[in-house]
């Protein structure tokens, strides 16, 4: 996947200035991710609480693609040079890779991976496949390296290191249409599950004055752009043509999402390649076991899990949804005297798989719920002697405050169905 963190530049000329929105302040105070100078400019540490959100992100992703065919992938975090100069990555991106790792022998030189596609191809190449096994779906979470310049660096949406949901399709020529629109459906499936429900699309072609920029032949990428502009056709998708935006080596379809402060960020892509698969001599065998090309198709519907999670802090303002918040409740007892009552709902809500701590500091009831708002845990539970000797809960809404008392089964059944929807 040609990386998401070199596009759109035209996205960080304006910076988000406002301090109720801006997901670097955000971040640190929810303690999501902090940034260190002794590890590095842009390279962020993920805390416990944005490692889970970071971790829900990817089991939601993994289920869908699960129930959608593909198979996921692990790679190394670095290859040999010799493998970005046969992808072209090399040639391309050269300049904006991280210096090469030498060891002691002179041949060997590695990089910290760039991109994820040439890796998966050679997971494809690993084994000799027939038309009967196509299409193969690759999947990873994969981190990938880019050396940015100091000055372009910005928060999460801009940084040195980042996963990309990337995965890499192996069809026949056949099958591209359908797996094209496959993906398009999967995407949209995405942005609604994550609360992104205004988006524009873009067709990225190739500028035909730099026709030398791109790799491939005419033929290969006539044949790619016929195959996008069909499947917006016949997904009656309305997008917008845009000359120049294409990846070296393919066309593609970007879908931009505008977020609660009307910006627009490009998050997921869809991509297709008929040149890494000849540049790493990819076949299959046909019907007639003759060695046959397949086509590829790079996708990923988050683009990165770094930008996605710093838009949707922002896009929220911090306020991530229930299904995915890391916390998703606190129990908060009045005094010590409630705490035996509160580990019983403790242990009753964890039956639950509900995400939730009990907080049993020396704090006044009001002190623990005003810190709770402002860590914005959507849930509190509020446990007292009312509570306790009639066997209830009284449960309080992140912004909205009081909700009611409740039996303990059904305060916990409310909370539960709650964290089980999506958008």
């Amino acid at each position: 996947m040609e990386n998401k963190n070199k596009d759109n530049k035209d996205e960080y000329k304006s910076v988000n200035k406002n301090t109720n929105t801006d997901h670097r302040l955000i971040g640190k105070k929810l303690k999501f991710f902090i940034f260190s100078d002794r590890v590095g400019s842009g390279l962020p540490l993920w805390l416990p609480r944005g490692t889970i959100l970071r971790k829900n992100l990817e089991d939601f992703l993994t289920d869908v693609q699960k129930k959608s065919g593909y198979e996921m992938v692990v790679t190394p975090h670095i290859g040999h040079k010799k493998l970005y100069v046969r992808s072209g990555h090399w040639s391309k991106y050269g300049k904006d890779n991280f210096k090469p790792i030498h060891t002691t022998r002179k041949e060997e030189e590695f990089l910290l991976k760039p991109m994820n596609c040439p890796h998966h191809c050679e997971v494809y190449r690993s084994q000799e496949w027939s038309y009967r096994d196509l299409p193969k779906r690759f999947a990873e979470f994969g981190t990938v390296y880019r050396y940015e310049q100091s000055g372009e660096l910005h928060g999460l949406t801009r940084v040195r290191c980042f996963t990309q949901d990337d995965a890499h399709i192996f069809c026949t020529y056949d099958q591209l249409l359908e797996e094209f629109k496959k993906v398009i459906n999967l995407v949209f499936y995405v942005f609604r599950s994550l609360g992104f429900l205004k988006y524009t699309i873009r067709i990225s072609f190739r500028d035909p004055n730099k026709i030398d920029d791109y790799l491939g032949s005419k033929i290969n990428w006539e044949k790619a752009e016929k195959a996008i502009l069909k499947a917006v056709k016949e997904e009656k998708i309305k997008a917008s043509i845009n000359y120049g935006e294409a990846s070296f080596y393919g066309p593609k379809l970007d879908f931009l999402i505008k977020d609660s402060l009307g910006r627009n960020w490009q998050l997921g892509t869809i991509q297709v390649d008929y040149n890494l698969p000849e540049r790493f001599d990819l076949y299959y065998k046909g019907k007639n076991n003759e060695k046959r090309r397949p086509v590829m198709i790079h996708r990923a519907p988050f683009g990165s899990l770094e930008r996605l999670i710093a838009i949707m802090i922002e896009h929220t303002k911090g306020n991530i949804p229930l299904w995915l918040s890391p916390n998703q409740a606190v129990i908060l007892p009045i005094s010590e005297k409630y705490i035996i009552y509160a580990k019983k709902i403790l242990n009753l809500m964890l039956n639950y798989d509900i995400r939730v701590f009990l907080d049993v500091r020396n704090e006044k009831i009001n002190k623990k719920i005003r810190d709770s708002e402002d860590s914005k845990i959507p849930y509190m539970i509020i446990l007292g002697e009312k509570e306790e000797k009639n066997e209830m809960i009284s449960l309080r809404r992140h912004g909205l405050g009081h909700v009611g008392m409740f039996s303990i089964s059904n305060g916990i059944e409310t909370i539960f169905h709650e964290t089980n929807l999506k958008n």
